[in-house]
């Protein structure tokens, strides 16, 4: 993308809008009117073979019989005409334009040709193109004021950069934005996103200074990889705060691995938001919530919250809300609370919550917030107002925006449990706090903050590289490759694993039972038999595992009831023979994996393993390449986590190694691109001293692809 012509589209000194209509009730109409109502700074050219006026300005037939340069071209048009008209603002040296008519791959098959051709017609003359199908674009700065969209109502000034892929419903904000109490800066409908998509305006808007947050409503990311380094980046800078629609996680079923099934498309995007220190969001009022806060209140420098009231219960549910975030309640100086008692009455409490008591009048709630937000100990404040004995509550408001005028550097939240004539009121005014109806909402907000101040703080990841055995893999794929397979055995996997420098446990194949008594003898008793083939997957599910087997009288009897149990469900002939395992000692089971999106690539998994990892389904995903960030957060976002610490008296788990197993499946990935699913399952936490301890591995490969990179 190139930001100089982005900022033809976004700041042109001059435009055509080619479709330009004097009828009203027309796209054509509604945008000349827009453009001159808002105050559009520059020169505006309408286009339209028909008129020689529209809307009191002078019209032109066609781009090319306007005397002066154009920057930027809106195009109003049937579809049909869009190609001959961009030939036409190519030979006029328009590098920008935003194509508004739809009729392109929304609409079938034609459709996707047409935009094909235009794509095409767009690389050759390396012009930049916001839509086809789309709202149109904003910029509200004074020195442009561009409303070039067709929404009802005129933009609020704010500070909001705005991406939308969908046209109607960028529409609605637009309309409500002063509801709100929020504004935007700059707002791109990007439509079908034939050319300018998220990652564009992420990296145009990274360096445009009066964007200090970036809002997406994506139903797709086209470049998750680009999406990934440019977001990374921007984040560091100011928030982006993401609505991802399209959640299903249809055809996760097919996948034949448990790191398969688990994984889904919503998945990927997840991962994918979180490694790149994207704020996700599931509604439109969570998404306009948290934009409300970040418009309103600085990065905070900690994560110590206090609370001031005039009643009891709602500080209370909003102190649980700010424990069950992972934030603190601020411990309140002695001198804090000398200084509250000196005016508060002695029913009130001058412990964090503060209540006032319901009687508190304008006054206390002035010097209770001015003396909290003294405190060093304090980083944020929540500010709650019930109506209690004539106490209006826009007085209240207008006095915490007073003190929060005098306290620029902590963040100040309201919360009014009040009438909706006061948010009515509100979105009249000049606001420099935000307000909320109830305290989870602002807790949710503080702690959003506090989400962009730690991913301000988190350090570079690293993306170590280990010394490995590649062509010792290699050949064991080489091997499958030859007999046509794309499941490795269960040796195979765990050969691969232990090339990687993964510890698995002490093992040896046994083609009959005579070799599998002198394989356990070899190793020692107790062990593990595992039944070996390259056709049935979930060895478990037949009776093909066999634990805590203790001597050869008990491993004839156990591999006799395997063998029958085979050849009574006709599978005997899937049987290679059996494996044979030191017996690891564990009640903590692990998984790691890998499983293929279609677009966002390899996903790695870790999470609770064993029987119950599609039932628990307590797992983390990220997407490979792993930073050694990435794979620690894996590890401690799980539920399990707090087993791996060492419940219970346990010799804790050697969290280091977990995370190089991690790193090492994201290097085999890398290596080795074709490798479609992975799992170790168990990954078991030795009793003994902590030690990971890869117990089973199943791997599968995509055959086409493994034959054109193995050599």
């Amino acid at each position: 993308m190139s930001v100089s012509a982005m900022d033809k589209i976004m700041s042109p000194a001059s435009m055509a809008v080619i479709g330009a209509s004097s009828r009203e009730h027309t796209i054509g109409f509604d945008i000349m009117k827009n453009l001159q109502k808002y105050g559009y700074s520059g020169t505006i050219y309408p286009i339209n073979p028909k008129d020689s006026e529209i809307q009191g300005l002078k019209a032109y037939p066609s781009v090319l019989d306007v005397p002066g340069p154009i920057d930027m071209a809106v195009i109003v048009i049937n579809s049909k005409f869009v190609l001959s008209t961009i030939d036409q603002c190519h030979q006029k040296g328009i590098k920008g334009v935003v194509i508004i008519s739809a009729g392109f791959k929304e609409t079938g098959p034609a459709g996707k040709q047409l935009e094909e051709a235009l794509v095409a017609k767009l690389h050759e003359y390396g012009m930049t193109c916001v839509g086809p199908n789309c709202l149109g674009v904003v910029n509200t700065d004074p020195k442009v004021r561009l409303d070039a969209c067709f929404a009802e109502t005129l933009p609020v000034r704010g500070d909001i950069g705005f991406v939308s892929q969908s046209g109607a419903l960028g529409g609605g904000i637009l309309n409500i934005l002063k509801d709100l109490n929020i504004g935007f800066a700059q707002f791109i409908s990007i439509g079908n996103q034939a050319d300018v998509n998220a990652d564009s305006a992420i990296e145009y808007w990274e360096n445009v200074d009066d964007v200090h947050q970036i809002l997406l409503y994506m139903e797709s990311i086209a470049d998750p990889q680009k999406f990934r380094t440019l977001a990374t980046r921007t984040t560091k800078k100011k928030p982006i705060v993401a609505l991802k629609a399209g959640r299903s996680a249809a055809g996760a079923s097919a996948a034949s691995s448990h790191t398969g099934s688990l994984a889904g498309a919503d998945k990927a995007a997840a991962a994918l938001l979180a490694q790149s220190g994207v704020i996700r969001e599931f509604s439109l009022e969570n998404l306009f919530n948290t934009a409300k806060v970040f418009s309103h209140c600085p990065i905070p420098k900690g994560d110590r919250v206090a609370i001031v009231t005039n009643s009891g219960g709602p500080g209370i549910m909003c102190t649980d809300a700010v424990v069950e975030h992972g934030m603190q309640m601020a411990q309140l100086s002695e001198e804090t609370k000398n200084n509250l008692r000196a005016f508060l009455p002695p029913a009130a409490s001058v412990k964090n919550p503060v209540d006032m008591i319901a009687s508190a009048p304008l006054e206390h709630y002035k010097q209770t917030l001015k003396t909290v937000l003294a405190d060093d100990g304090v980083d944020m404040v929540v500010v709650i107002y019930l109506p209690f004995l004539g106490l209006k509550d826009i007085d209240v408001a207008k006095a915490i925006m007073e003190i929060k005028a005098e306290n620029p550097s902590k963040p100040v939240v309201g919360v009014f449990m009040t009438t909706q004539d006061f948010f009515q009121k509100i979105s009249e005014m000049e606001v420099n706090i935000p307000f909320f109806m109830f305290g989870e909402q602002a807790v949710e907000g503080l702690n959003r903050l506090n989400q962009q101040r730690k991913w301000i703080a988190r350090p570079e990841g690293k993306f170590p590289e280990f010394k490995v055995e590649s062509e010792k893999v290699k050949s064991v794929f080489s091997s499958v490759l030859y007999e046509g397979r794309e499941q490795l055995t269960t040796a195979e996997s765990l050969a691969v694993l232990s090339a990687y420098g993964i510890r698995v446990c002490k093992d040896g194949e046994a083609k009959d039972l005579d070799q599998a008594i002198a394989l356990a003898d070899k190793i020692g008793y107790p062990v593990v038999m595992k039944l070996n083939s390259k056709k049935i997957s979930h060895k478990t599910d037949v009776g093909g595992v066999r634990v805590g087997i203790e001597n050869a009288d008990q491993l004839r009897a156990e591999y006799t009831d395997m063998v029958n149990k085979l050849k009574a469900k006709n599978l005997l002939d899937g049987m290679e023979g059996v494996i044979i395992q030191e017996m690891v000692k564990s009640d903590r089971e692990m998984v790691c994996g890998i499983a293929t999106d279609p677009q966002y690539g390899p996903m790695m998994m870790f999470g609770l393993g064993g029987v119950f990892v599609e039932v628990m389904k307590d797992v983390s995903f990220r997407l490979a390449p792993l930073s050694d960030l990435d794979a620690l957060d894996m590890i401690k976002s799980v539920k399990a986590y707090k087993l791996l610490e060492g419940a219970r008296g346990e010799i804790p788990a050697d969290i280091n190694q977990i995370k190089d197993i991690l790193l090492r499946l994201s290097q085999l990935v890398k290596d080795f691109p074709f490798v479609d699913e992975l799992d170790i399952n168990p990954l078991m936490i030795s009793d003994k001293d902590g030690e990971p301890i890869a117990v089973d591995g199943r791997i599968k490969i995509r055959l086409q692809e493994a034959e054109r990179l193995i050599k």
